[in-house]
């Protein structure tokens, strides 16, 4: 929830805490999913899960915002690493 990652943020000193939003269509989180919890979720066996009984908030204002659709998990990684590469984290 946008409150919890708010508190999150409010509990670091400036600078330690980055929001990244990895921004993926529940419809493709469900079908990459290898252990069937969004279709225990779906089926109601799972309850309080996100997206399905229990909502998700997108970040207002994340520090990184990363859409996956047709993007390899080696180009979202690299993207990270220059992103805090140009920040001086690392």
């Amino acid at each position: 929830f946008r409150a919890e990652r708010r508190m999150a943020r409010e509990l670091m000193r400036e600078g330690e805490f980055v929001e990244i939003f990895i921004d993926t269509p529940f419809e493709e989180c469900a079908r990459r999913d290898p252990k069937g919890l969004y279709a225990k979720a779906l089926k109601g066996e799972i309850k309080n899960f996100t997206g399905v009984d229990s909502p998700y908030e997108t970040p207002d204002k994340a520090d990184i915002h990363l859409p996956t659709a047709g993007r390899a998990p080696e180009e979202l990684a690299e993207e990270i690493e220059a992103w805090l590469r140009e920040r001086g984290y690392c």
